[in-house]
């Protein structure tokens, strides 16, 4: 019994109204009982004026008056007995009909989210329930359908995972087989330059892997960060020196622009300094030959912002509020044409800086106009 009561939200309603007005009876009656008797005498004021001149005390007629008014209150209180039974029983009556009307408008809303849930459950993401007014059942439906449509996305995405990355390696795979069967048949040549070629598609394999097991890591926050003052121009400088080469290989140019006196910043140096590849690397990858990215940097209250800022092909608006999910890109068709990763590498770099209590986000005015990735580390006090 108390199983199926647990199990049943319309059967609690009920007893909560039940509850409640048997709690009121109560009191009620105890209430009554406890203040009937005197009501009663002052009302019938001693049969009419303190029992009358022939019912004085030693009177001949006081012992029957008295039985008189004893029979008098116990009828009346038998009446008001019967009376507040009947009460009770229309109260229960009225509130299993209350609580049958108002449990309805609680239950099949619940009952219409457990549906979807379990529809969810098995696959179907695209489920939705009916938002049936602005209070807290409304306002959880909405997050219901808020939790059901990020949950659609990240399906979509994991499909779409799936499908990059067996792009990604099927296509250094081709390359390597196809490298190989050459060698054997002997069509290709043993050159150095066959050697290199199959090491590149080697080494791009190398580099998905590593990809997908940072992302598996920083997701997961199994990582450690290692805090500690450092300088904004040391991890600055030392991201330009990494990656000034292959600027000056793409004829772009890359500079950096600290004003003076920024203070420390509490940080992991190897892990900020895998945040400034990433955003650095994303712009020489976006930005023709003859552009520009620059690395800026200011105080901000108690944080310091450093910013990367291109002269590239830019970031269409609607995409923004996207670019930190996994596997996300902009364009896959000339993410691929430009040799560009498979949308792991923001998602990695927006970890590592809420890990260190920062916030990174992204600007830009449209194609082709350039953009700017920014990102916020603690000051030293």
């Amino acid at each position: 019994m108390i199983a199926y009561v647990r199990q049943h939200l319309g059967i609690k309603l009920f007893l909560s109204y039940l509850i409640v007005i048997l709690v009121g009876v109560f009191v009620l009656a105890s209430t009554t009982q406890f203040t009937l008797p005197g009501a009663f005498n002052r009302h019938m004021g001693y049969m009419d004026g303190g029992m009358g001149p022939g019912m004085m005390m030693g009177s001949p007629g006081f012992g029957q008056g008295r039985d008189q008014a004893q029979d008098l209150y116990t009828t009346f209180r038998a009446s008001f007995n019967e009376a507040l039974t009947w009460a009770v029983l229309a109260a229960v009556a009225l509130a299993l009909v209350v609580s049958m009307i108002f449990s309805h408008g609680v239950i099949a809303p619940v009952r219409a989210m457990m549906s979807a849930s379990q529809r969810i459950a098995e696959g179907h993401y695209n489920e939705r329930v009916h938002v049936g007014g602005a209070d807290e059942l409304g306002q959880l439906a909405v997050r219901f359908n808020t939790m059901a449509g990020q949950l659609e996305q990240i399906e979509t995405m994991r499909r779409q995972l799936i499908g990059d990355v067996a792009h990604e390696l099927r296509t250094p795979l081709t390359a390597i087989k196809g490298s190989m069967e050459g060698l054997m048949d002997g069509v290709l040549p043993a050159t150095s330059e066959t050697f290199g070629q199959i090491h590149q598609e080697a080494d791009r394999l190398s580099r998905l892997v590593d990809d997908l097991q940072e992302l598996s890591r920083v997701e997961a926050e199994t990582f450690k960060l290692d805090l500690r003052p450092v300088a904004v121009a040391d991890l600055v400088n030392t991201a330009l020196r990494r990656l000034s080469r292959q600027y000056e290989e793409k004829g772009v140019t890359l500079a950096s622009s600290l004003p003076a006196g920024l203070p420390l910043v509490q940080a992991d140096e190897d892990r900020v300094g895998q945040v400034l590849l990433n955003l650095i690397g994303n712009a020489l990858q976006y930005t023709p030959e003859g552009g520009n990215v620059q690395i800026s940097a200011a105080r901000n209250g108690d944080e310091v912002n450093i910013g990367v800022t291109d002269t590239g092909v830019g970031i269409p608006t609607e995409h923004i509020p996207q670019l930190f999910d996994r596997f996300y890109r902009v364009d896959r068709s000339r993410s691929r044409r430009a040799g560009g990763g498979s949308g792991i590498g923001l998602t990695i770099a927006r970890h590592l800086v809420e890990a260190h209590g920062g916030r990174i986000w992204a600007e830009s005015t449209g194609e082709g106009k350039g953009s700017k990735f920014t990102f916020t580390l603690k000051a030293v006090k």
